[in-house]
């Protein structure tokens, strides 16, 4: 059987797949997967039968390259599709610069706060990660066995720290991390939702009084979205001992407290009625239970929300209720003393799905300016959705997640355990609880508010210049004092250059000065120094002149460099 013969067997398959999965109503995110196969195999057909064209889909036409040797037998088609893999990028020159600045505030805000960095391996053992994300484990990318170890690609940054802690018997440590993980999932890259992805963590391990560190975690991720400019955003906190109450309450079974709690997490994105209609259809839920539920996690507000718990006597007979009540009043006073309260809300509805988190748990989300955190925010047309009767559509609270975390205590404590059972160790928990900052959304949200003309991408101060006669080992000469200097600078590649196409390298790569020289001021021992600013003098527009030897200086100077 020929290969495009193979492929469309393959084909034919996957098409009654997909066809047998809609007709019985799989779950979406299933469908979803399998329509990108099918529609993968369709690509890879197209190509295998020698059309090269531009496919209906609106990937870019297959780039075939030319036999070339013995590599490749005549006649046969060796096309590619020239494109990065789904759910991953390239990003330009630009876009770079703006991610590094992001980048080094991080950074800079994490160490402000004493954090040191660590790394860790991209992809660790399979069983290091499983079981660890709730439903989000189907999320995790495998990799084939290289040599007698199944490992997968990391899914997050928290857990191989966890194992980190446990594996080095660290007992107490505040550290960040910035690396890239990897998720199979259905990617928006507009929204900047990929498989491929930095993940920016800051994480305080160790036994400390009870909310000091958790109100700390919440200062830090107010200063670094601040100081990134994301717009206005809200920091939704709730504590997984008063969901785990709510359920406990509500009758929610123990076997199925984690997944009804990944339905509950849903609510930022989808009306109750769908949630509800999963909890009964999907997950077998008792109606008048997940009926209970709703009443407790479509509750939101500020501290005062917590006296409104605290009169609701059914659930403060839970001890688990109590404890994390009295938790949160600690935090909304550490909060208003780390001047951060206004930009929190307690959210019963925040779940958050995975499986470690053990107390207090944040998400940061993006809001509209004129909508208070408490409120429903706009859609993406701008306009509230407005139920039957006239209530706001809880579903579109959030415009887009951009950090998230929590406290988990007993993550490190399972690793310790390993230890322990194969003679290593003994168990010990190392209480611990950070937030993780959703680069590839936050470097969305800020570059699509920048003009890209504006944006520089090096870091050149000046840029050589001749007037006439191209002048280039005068040039050279230049360039080298001042790179001699620390200056940053640049020259054209060319022994005669256009004076023209030199001033628009300095305005196309936003360089803000440029050293002047011709065969006049060479004789005469001088230089001039051209501002390439708009909103300059007459005289520095045009070039002012200084002595050569006074030219470093004076460029520092106008640079606000420190001598």
């Amino acid at each position: 059987m020929s290969n495009v013969e193979q492929l469309r067997k393959q084909v034919d398959e996957q098409a009654l797949t997909v066809r047998q999965l809609k007709s019985s109503k799989a779950d979406k995110e299933q469908v979803t997967e399998q329509v990108a196969l099918l529609l993968g195999l369709k690509e890879k057909l197209r190509i295998a039968g020698g059309d090269n064209s531009n496919s209906s889909s609106g990937t870019p036409a297959a780039a075939t390259p030319k036999a070339s040797g013995g590599n490749s037998e005549a006649g046969k088609s060796t096309g590619f599709t020239l494109k990065t893999a789904k759910g991953t990028k390239d990003y330009t020159a630009k876009e770079m610069a703006v991610r590094k600045e992001i980048f080094a505030t991080l950074t800079e805000v994490f160490e402000n706060h004493g954090a040191v960095t660590i790394d860790t391996p991209v992809f660790e053992l399979k069983e290091i990660l499983m079981g660890k994300y709730g439903e989000d484990s189907k999320l995790i990318y495998d990799l084939k066995d290289q040599g007698g170890e199944e490992c997968s690609l990391r899914y997050d940054l928290t857990v191989p720290f966890a194992r980190h802690v446990a594996m080095n018997g660290i007992t107490n440590i505040k550290r960040y991390q910035i690396a890239k993980v990897y998720r199979r999932d259905q990617p928006a890259m507009t929204k900047g939702r990929m498989r491929e992805f930095y993940q920016c963590d800051y994480d305080i391990a160790g036994a400390y009084d009870a909310m000091i560190p958790d109100a700390e975690c919440v200062r830090v991720t107010v200063e670094v979205l601040t100081r990134v400019d994301v717009g206005p955003f809200v920091v939704k906190i709730n504590h997984r001992k008063i969901l785990d109450a709510i359920f406990d309450v509500a009758g929610v079974p123990e076997e199925k407290v984690r997944m009804i709690s990944s339905a509950v997490d849903k609510l930022d994105k989808l009306p109750w009625a769908d949630v509800r209609r999963e909890m009964v259809e999907d997950k077998g839920l008792d109606g008048a239970v997940a009926d209970r539920i709703g009443e407790y996690v479509q509750l939101r507000g500020g501290a005062e929300l917590l006296d409104k718990l605290e009169a609701m006597p059914e659930l403060m007979a839970s001890e688990k209720a109590r404890e994390g009540v009295q938790d949160m009043r600690l935090f909304f006073r550490y909060a208003a003393i780390f001047n951060v309260v206004d930009y929190v809300s307690l959210d019963m509805s925040l779940a958050r799905g995975l499986d470690y988190y053990t107390g207090i748990i944040y998400e940061a989300v993006l809001v509209e300016e004129n909508v208070r955190p408490t409120q429903a925010q706009p859609t993406a047309t701008g306009a509230k959705e407005v139920k039957e009767g006239g209530d706001i559509d809880e579903s579109q609270v959030r415009v887009g997640s951009i950090a998230a975390g929590g406290r988990y205590d007993k993550l490190v404590g399972m690793f310790s355990a390993s230890r322990r059972t194969k003679g290593k160790g003994k168990a010990t928990d190392v209480p611990c609880v950070g937030i993780s900052f959703g680069i590839e959304r936050i470097f969305s949200v800020v570059y699509s508010r920048m003009q890209s003309a504006e944006v520089k991408a090096n870091r050149t101060k000046v840029y050589v210049i001749s007037l006439r006669d191209g002048l280039l080992e005068e040039r050279l000469r230049i360039a080298t004092e001042l790179w001699d200097c620390g200056i940053a600078t640049e020259f054209a590649y060319k022994v005669k250059p256009r004076f023209q196409n030199q001033l628009n390298t300095c305005d196309s790569e936003v360089i803000p000065w440029a050293v002047l020289i011709g065969s006049e001021e060479v004789e005469q021992g001088l230089v001039k120094l051209k501002s390439m600013a708009k909103d300059v003098s007459a005289e520095e527009k045009s070039g002012v002149a200084v002595k050569r030897e006074d030219m470093v200086a004076e460029l520092k100077k106008r640079l606000g460099i420190v001598q």
